[in-house]
């Protein structure tokens, strides 16, 4: 990749940090609120139980138990992972040029890669429980993740790489 204006790299990068700080926080809000409303359209009453849920990622079986500090650890462990794959696709996106040129493409694919390294590698990793992965809920998480993270990434990270970076 080659900047338009070498001489402006030092200034595009606070603008980046900027764009990426705000990414984040949309794609974050997006997936929390789909999964939040799946989570209840499923019959689940208590939508503070989700974020237990990712914070016994951390803290096992005591996120449960411990209120209003666990579902706050679950909501900055959900943003925190957010910002982790936004900056990925930054960093990507500017240097892989078949990711600009099908936004929609590379969003949906993005989705299915984010649900695959969150499933398989991920979760693995941490004190959750395996669970046995049935065909609907699979589905949904994945188009979740297509609809609230890929495609917005795919198009703010190919927005601002065509008006700063030429691809090469």
């Amino acid at each position: 990749m080659v900047m338009r204006n070498p001489q402006d790299a030092l200034k595009k990068a606070p603008r980046l940090f900027i764009i990426i700080l705000w990414t984040g926080f949309l794609v974050g809000s997006l997936d929390g609120l789909g999964a939040t409303i799946n989570y209840l359209v499923s019959g689940n009453k208590d939508a503070a139980k989700l974020f237990q849920f990712i914070a016994s990622g951390a803290f096992g079986k005591a996120a449960y138990s411990g209120g209003a500090a666990m579902v706050f650890m679950g909501v900055m462990f959900h943003y925190i992972v957010a910002y982790l794959f936004t900056v990925f696709f930054f960093l990507i996106a500017g240097k892989i040029k078949l990711l600009s040129r099908n936004k929609l493409l590379s969003g949906i694919l993005y989705g299915i890669f984010i649900w695959l390294i969150m499933n398989l590698l991920i979760l693995p990793l941490t004190r959750i429980p395996p669970c046995m992965l049935h065909f609907k809920p699979v589905v949904i998480g994945i188009a979740i993740l297509i609809i609230a993270i890929g495609i917005p990434l795919s198009y703010i990270a190919n927005t601002y790489y065509k008006k700063h970076v030429v691809i090469e």
